[in-house]
């Protein structure tokens, strides 16, 4: 009887009639089953983070603690967006959520980027950078969105792609040379953690522009794979980065006192 069930719950055709992926690894095709079950961990993976972030909250500063919460918050609207991509991808037999990516990015990139004025404790001369690093990325996002939804090597596609990395390379600039100097003065131990954070997003987001191009190959599930890996990285290694920083920042700060 539980074997029937299991035949049947593997049949599901959903509306568009399109046969679903199998939670069985061996009923669909290994890349399938490879990129299905990375949007579970995925999902498990950023659940995982939020958690640990908030419970993580009440053991740093409390000037720190807002930015704890953001790196919970980011993980948490990621989780929720991975278990609606996991169902999406699922139910449609391989079909690519990538709306639901693009509307995850819209959230939770912006706010992984205000942790750095929150870390630097800029009071109101970080209120330029944040509207920077903010209206940067919602342009970089939108831009990206319109080039995914346009027509592969079409002069759109291209055009919107190339806004949307120039918006990229400008985010970067930002964080190497607006925020430079700041970043530099910082306590070192929370210099060096906000250094290494920079370096996720000039190489560990360069992974996004060159998954797009994977589009003109027909790389679907490569693509998937590599951006389901990258943004658990990107997220919450970013998070605990930060967490680490900040630390490591208050046991030098007691060793001095105590000192």
């Amino acid at each position: 009887m539980h074997a029937l069930l299991a035949v049947a719950a593997d049949a599901i055709v959903t509306a568009g009639g399109v046969t679903a992926l199998s939670s069985d690894f061996t009923k669909n095709t290994p890349l399938q089953s490879i990129t299905l079950y990375l949007f579970f961990a995925g999902t498990v993976a950023m659940g995982a983070g939020a958690l640990y972030f908030f419970l993580m909250r009440n053991n740093v500063e409390p000037a720190y603690r807002s930015t704890m919460v953001v790196a919970g918050l980011i993980c948490a609207i990621a989780c929720f967006h991975y278990f609606k991509m996991t169902h999406v991808y699922q139910e449609s037999g391989g079909q690519f959520p990538t709306a639901l990516r693009y509307i995850d990015w819209l959230f939770t990139t912006p706010l992984l980027l205000v942790k750095f004025p929150l870390l630097l404790r800029m009071g109101d001369r970080g209120t330029k950078f944040f509207f920077q690093l903010v209206l940067l990325d919602v342009a970089m996002i939108v831009t990206a969105f319109i080039a995914e939804t346009s027509p592969v090597n079409s002069e759109r596609w291209w055009t919107f792609f190339l806004v949307s990395c120039v918006c990229e390379l400008m985010i970067v600039g930002v964080l190497f040379m607006s925020l430079g100097h700041a970043i530099a003065e910082a306590p070192a131990p929370l210099a060096k953690s906000l250094e290494t954070m920079r370096l996720f997003v000039l190489f560990g987001w360069a992974i996004y522009p060159i998954g797009f191009l994977m589009a003109r190959s027909g790389n679907g599930e490569y693509r998937e794979i590599v951006y389901n890996i990258a943004d658990v990285i990107n997220k919450v290694g970013f998070g605990l980065v930060a967490y680490h920083g900040i630390q490591a920042m208050s046991h030098s700060n007691e060793s001095h006192n105590q000192g």
